[in-house]
């Protein structure tokens, strides 16, 4: 196999196992070549991936060692990103009664999802994440993203439990949106016992939904480990009761009469320092 080609392979190798610790002698002997020369193509690969603002590779010494490849999404990437997404966002023929905003497109792109999917694994990416969360429905589509940069599974909280998924717990909470009690159950089967949880979701009011899967983490004796929301929009009328979080635009200034919207950047660049 020529270099061009192994380094080729092995790049999409690695893309498609984050986080995954994988072998020189592993490469060596998937594509009949030294140690030496892995080594360098590493070395490429690496240069490439920082210079891409797509993360790095990481080294873990000793004989069990290896390289990781670590998905982070550079700042300049991420600044860019957001930009053009306040600017999708402003646009006044997306607004809704309530003050909502139409947001399918955006969740139905599968580029657009899977950028917003590395922006929380970067945040989220010193966590040690096991699981990511989100509540049916839309939000489903940005939790895979998120756990397919992090390699971890998905769990979906439902309103409605679902015979095909056994025992369940339950709870019930305060919707931020309609302000009534409702359910949400999850299967005792999808939480282990102290598991580090990143919950995901599309959109936070007052944030009675994140509450309320904060409240069911509890109940298996998860950690909340990590809060993204794609959009966060301020409620006048009630109070917000999620205070950490990371969001990537903030919706301000809703006016349905004058159809007009104001789209910022959210939370995410607090604190955010990843150049590579």
């Amino acid at each position: 196999m020529k270099r061009s080609e192994r380094l080729v392979a092995m790049t999409n190798y690695l893309v498609e196992s984050p986080w995954a610790l994988v072998s020189l002698p592993f490469f060596s002997r998937k594509f009949d070549a030294a140690k030496s020369s892995i080594s360098e193509d590493l070395a490429i690969i690496n240069n490439m991936f920082q210079e891409e603002g797509i993360g790095y590779l990481k080294s873990v010494a000793g004989a069990a060692g290896g390289v990781k490849y670590i998905p982070l999404y550079s700042v300049e990437n991420s600044e860019s990103f957001i930009g053009k997404l306040c600017e999708q966002l402003e646009d006044p023929n997306r607004l809704l009664p309530g003050g909502y905003l139409f947001m399918s497109d955006i969740l139905g792109e599968p580029k657009t999802v899977k950028t917003i999917g590395r922006m929380f694994a970067t945040a989220f990416s010193e966590r040690n994440i096991d699981v990511v969360m989100t509540v049916a429905t839309k939000g489903i589509p940005l939790a895979y993203a998120v756990a397919a940069c992090l390699n971890v599974p998905v769990v979906i909280v439902r309103r409605d439990p679902k015979i095909t998924e056994g025992s369940t717990v339950s709870i019930n909470y305060v919707s931020g949106s309609s302000r009534k009690i409702q359910t949400m159950v999850l299967p005792k089967r999808s939480l282990q016992e102290g598991s580090n949880v990143c919950i995901i979701d599309d959109f936070m009011k007052a944030g009675g939904t994140i509450n309320g899967m904060v409240n069911l983490l509890a109940e298996f004796n998860a950690n909340v480990s990590g809060i993204g929301v794609l959009s966060e929009a301020e409620d006048e009328e009630e109070e917000r009761v999620v205070e950490d979080y990371t969001s990537l635009v903030k919706i301000t200034n809703v006016d349905i009469i004058k159809k007009q919207i104001e789209v910022h950047k959210g939370t995410f660049f607090q604190g955010q320092t990843h150049s590579n």
